[in-house]
């Protein structure tokens, strides 16, 4: 059962000490124990401008995230609270307050660049906070939005057919959700009653004209426009109208807010909670407060070094750790149910590499579950070896039960027979029959003895010849036969051998065949998931490459439709660089499949199963039965 959190308080995720950011370990140990997808929140804006407030009526409480009655910001860095979603069952609501952008009293004014970056990389949704309206100076303080294509990289290596990086903002960008506050408007353009969207949608059309001030005024339009293809708006009335019960609003009775506010803020959070998503990144990964950790850690890290944050390093990064990890639980299932499953000695080694195959298929499901972007298939291949050399192990314990346990049944069926030939019972004449229906006696119980396992054969033939050269000097010194019996004795005592040791080379020529036909199913196994995988991974892959297309053609169309027509057309290189890359998608499935599963098969063949030892010790065997057959 995945597991989830346990926090009944925000505390820092991120410290900004104006130098440099760090990450604060409680935080990231709470993460690291929550196994559930995660959906997170979080909310950027200027200093005191009502954002926690927000963010403690998501979790569904007056008060925990630190709300300021000063002009001094009281959130600084960035603030994780992670809460049971209210309507997700098995899912984590995390919730991140920023520090107020635009804070005087900080140092380097870069920090607040740092955070809304950081924001943006850490959520599915992100909340800009901002009084009053949707205008050209409220646009002019979003300038953080402008300096992402500086601050965030989608790729560790720019792409060979020219398209820009940010291009790939769109994949993993999280929806846009703009907070007004104080809202005093009617939601009216050109006498017309709009939606909160449509006034937003307004808000962000580009205005006409060439000159510096206002290019630098669309700046911050085209950037959200291009970079958040889900958008949404939410505006509030004044909470209170008393400036004094405003600066204690987390003490106030619900039924003391203004009704309107009181609706608005029920309708937000009713909104977050039914339709904000699951925080993923590229191809459909899902991240899980553990992973998030790891990104949490990753971005920091990066960002403390002056380098950019890049999406591409931080999932190697991830699934670094993550396929481990994979790797681990499914050869640790692998372990479990082998030991479950299995009753040693197995009755047939057959009877054992049919609980291995269902265990090491569920063992490759596991892997292929919790594991993503393994392109070389380099951890697959581990989980290969990895059972390969459990499977050995349960083959020698299986051996090695087998063993001990015939040796145990023969040895009490024996007893009275070497008792016998110590007390000199078949030294009188007449003893050898005496002797022979003693020891067929004997072979018949161990016969009927149930569940034997492997060892059995070689146990009796060892037992069998122990007592040849007993049964020898017991025919020779047997007075009662001939010659020609003594004779006949010695023949049938040499055949039974030869018999017995074709028997044996039969029995290892098909535990040969089994064991070699067990390695293909293996191989036929991971091959058979690979492929599933690979396929759903394309799938996701080419969803998500038109998504990028669709919604650069609705941008496209949308500035057509404004009369942007230059900016318009300037978009058709980018729209045709994309076209073309789901085009190849598409087209390159057979050739890349067939390349990368022949790839795989080749080397798990040559390192780990090694059929062509295999075959020449069948080959062996097979001489050697050959051998024996044309002696006899």
């Amino acid at each position: 059962m995945a597991s989830g959190p346990h926090m009944t308080a925000p505390i820092c995720l991120v410290e900004n000490n104006n130098m440099q950011l760090s990450v604060n370990q409680t935080a990231i140990q709470i993460l690291e124990r929550i196994s559930q997808p995660v959906v997170v929140v979080a909310v950027v804006g200027l200093y005191r401008t009502g954002k926690s407030y927000l963010m403690n009526r998501l979790a569904g409480q007056n008060r925990g995230f630190p709300l300021g009655s000063t002009v001094q910001s009281k959130t600084k860095g960035i603030w994780i609270w992670c809460v049971p979603h209210p309507c997700k069952p098995n899912h984590t609501l995390v919730l991140l307050d920023t520090e107020g952008l635009g804070d005087v009293e900080k140092g380097d004014p870069k920090n607040d660049s740092w955070i809304f970056a950081l924001a943006v990389l850490l959520c599915s949704t992100f909340v800009y906070n901002s009084m009053g309206t949707i205008n050209h100076q409220a646009l002019e303080q979003l300038h953080y939005v402008t300096e992402l294509t500086e601050l965030i990289r989608a790729k560790s290596s720019p792409e060979k057919d020219g398209t820009q990086d940010s291009t790939e903002f769109v994949s993993f960008f999280p929806d846009f959700i703009w907070a007004v506050r104080d809202f005093t408007l009617e939601l009216k353009l050109n006498d017309h009653p709009i939606t909160e969207d449509e006034y937003l949608e307004n808000a962000l059309k580009l205005i006409p004209g060439n000159n510096s001030r206002i290019q630098a005024s669309n700046l911050p339009r085209e950037c959200i426009r291009h970079f958040f293809p889900k958008r949404k708006c939410f505006v509030f009335d004044r909470p209170v109208n008393e400036t004094k019960l405003l600066a204690d609003i987390e003490n106030i009775p619900e039924h003391q807010l203004d009704p309107k506010f009181l609706t608005q803020a029920n309708n937000f959070c009713s909104y977050i909670h039914t339709q904000a998503r699951t925080k993923t990144l590229r191809e459909g990964v899902t991240i899980t407060g553990n992973r998030l950790k790891t990104l949490v850690v990753t971005y920091v890290d990066t960002i403390n070094t002056g380098a950019v944050p890049c999406l591409e390093n931080a999932v190697t990064t991830l699934a670094q750790l993550e396929n481990s990890e994979a790797v681990q639980k499914a050869a640790n299932h692998y372990s479990e149910q082998m030991s479950q499953r299995l009753a040693l000695p197995t009755d047939t080694l057959q009877e054992l590499l049919d609980v291995h195959a269902d265990c090491e298929k569920e063992a490759i499901e596991v892997f292929m579950k919790h594991s993503f972007k393994d392109d070389k298939q380099e951890f697959q291949k581990s989980l290969v070896e990895l059972i390969k050399d459990k499977k050995e192990h349960f083959l020698q314990q299986n051996e090695e039960a087998s063993l001990k346990y015939c040796q145990s049944s023969l040895d009490e069926m024996s007893q009275v027979l070497r008792e016998s030939i110590s007390a000199g019972t078949f030294s009188v004449p007449g003893g050898y029959k005496l002797y022979r229906e003693a020891k067929e006696s004997i072979e018949w119980k161990y016969s009927q003895v149930p569940r034997k396992g492997v060892k059995a054969n070689e146990v009796l033939q060892s037992f069998l010849q122990s007592q040849a050269s007993i049964e020898k000097s017991i025919w020779q010194a047997d007075k009662a036969l001939t010659d020609g019996e003594k004779a006949i004795a010695e023949e049938r005592l040499s055949k039974e051998a030869a018999e017995r040791e074709q028997e044996m080379l039969k029995q290892k020529l098909l535990e040969q065949q089994q064991q070699m036909e067990a390695q293909q199913r293996s191989l036929q196994e991971n091959i058979v998931q690979l492929e599933k995988k690979m396929k759903k991974d394309r799938e996701n892959l080419i969803k998500e490459q038109n998504m990028i297309l669709e919604h650069k053609l609705k941008v496209q169309r949308d500035l057509l439709n404004e009369g942007f027509r230059k900016k318009s057309e300037e978009m058709n290189e980018e729209i045709k660089q994309l076209k073309s890359r789901v085009e190849a998608t598409k087209n390159n499935d057979t050739p890349w499949f067939s390349q990368v599963l022949e790839n795989f098969a080749n080397e798990i063949v040559s390192k780990f199963l090694s059929p062509v030892r295999m075959l020449r010790n069948i080959d062996n065997i097979v001489r050697g039965v050959t051998s024996l057959l044309k002696k006899n």
